[in-house]
């Protein structure tokens, strides 16, 4: 079992940044940090996609449209996940899903929705111009 709870999103301009929180619990017979997790997003009428991921290395993966402008990280003790967000745009307006995959597994070689089976419940980000 893995629980997510994300932070409360925002309002920015087009340009601007925005950091966003996820707090991370999890447990079996012990609680431990899963060793994959990462954020999704879902924008008006589309499905939703994947954002960016890290595992319990700090290796990171980042998607074509956010590559550069997003950054994602996780405290020392991987209980927080983070999801920085500069030079935000109007696309870039979607409601925002940390989720993980399951614990004691790596990332798959290929970041798809599928291979993440735990999720928040989502946070509003809405970017204006």
């Amino acid at each position: 079992q893995v629980e997510l709870v994300e932070s409360e999103g925002g309002s920015v301009q087009s340009g601007g940044s925005l950091r966003l929180s996820c707090a991370i619990s999890g447990s079996r017979f012990k609680s431990y940090n899963p060793y994959c997790v990462g954020w999704f997003r879902q924008r008006p009428g589309k499905e939703r996609e994947a954002v960016a991921r890290i595992d319990r290395d700090g290796f990171t993966r980042y998607s074509d449209s956010v590559k550069g402008r997003f950054t994602i990280s996780q405290d020392d003790t991987k209980t927080s996940l983070y999801l920085q967000m500069n030079n935000l745009k109007e696309d870039d307006t979607a409601k925002y899903f940390c989720a993980s995959g399951e614990p004691g597994l790596w990332c798959h070689d290929r970041f798809l929705e599928i291979y993440f089976g735990y999720w928040g419940q989502g946070t509003q980000v809405t970017v204006s111009t």
